[in-house]
């Protein structure tokens, strides 16, 4: 397996100018503090704040698996005890020779069309910790996305899976992943422009 199928599995979600371009990734920033993994992404998606939003919540019948083919198992669950929606998300994939399946239960604790954070449930997950922040902003004819996600896993890690690499495999398969968003979103921006001129 390829490092372009790694990016989701090390980072666990990844995880995505002007409008006649391209998914364009800006900027990404990788670092350690102790075990805790840290990454902003700086991101510009050809299509509106309101297709990305409803992609990247859309998690039943595994649809995820159309963003990255690491994603094997994406859906909504019953929602905690407090009424916080509960999503759950499976992923697989390599790191050189080291290979693993990695379950993921995140609580939606702010959904907003502008603004998304999640955060792990460590003991229905294979983290210790993980929060993750989306934020969508109008740009140019389509959205800005700023990315920020913090985590901890629960596993072992090869030694040489430092911030340098890390980034490295991100810059390597990220654009992947982002083009894919895109692609969804401008489907999703057709499909209501096409509703609105037939008066859906």
């Amino acid at each position: 397996m390829s490092f372009r199928k790694t990016v989701l599995l090390v980072a666990s979600s990844l995880c995505y100018t002007s409008s006649s371009l391209p998914a364009t990734l800006r900027s990404v920033d990788v670092s350690r503090q102790q075990e805790r993994y840290r990454v902003v992404a700086d991101t510009h998606l050809d299509a509106s704040p309101a297709a990305v939003y409803k992609v990247l919540l859309d998690f039943n019948d595994d649809r995820y698996r159309r963003i990255s083919e690491i994603y094997k198992e994406s859906s909504y669950l019953p929602p905690d005890a407090d009424g916080t929606p509960l999503v759950y998300t499976r992923v697989e994939g390599c790191l050189l020779r080291f290979c693993r399946s990695m379950s993921r239960v995140e609580r939606l604790e702010v959904v907003t069309p502008q603004f998304i954070r999640s955060r792990t449930v460590p003991e229905r997950s294979d983290f210790k910790y993980s929060l993750s922040e989306w934020s969508f902003l109008p740009e140019n004819g389509g959205t800005r996305v700023r990315y920020f996600m913090e985590m901890e896993p629960n596993f072992w890690l090869p030694p040489f899976v430092g911030p340098w690499f890390l980034k490295r495999t991100l810059l390597d398969g990220a654009p992947q992943a982002i083009d894919q968003i895109e692609y969804l979103a401008q489907q999703e921006d057709r499909a209501a422009s096409a509703a609105a001129r037939n008066g859906g």
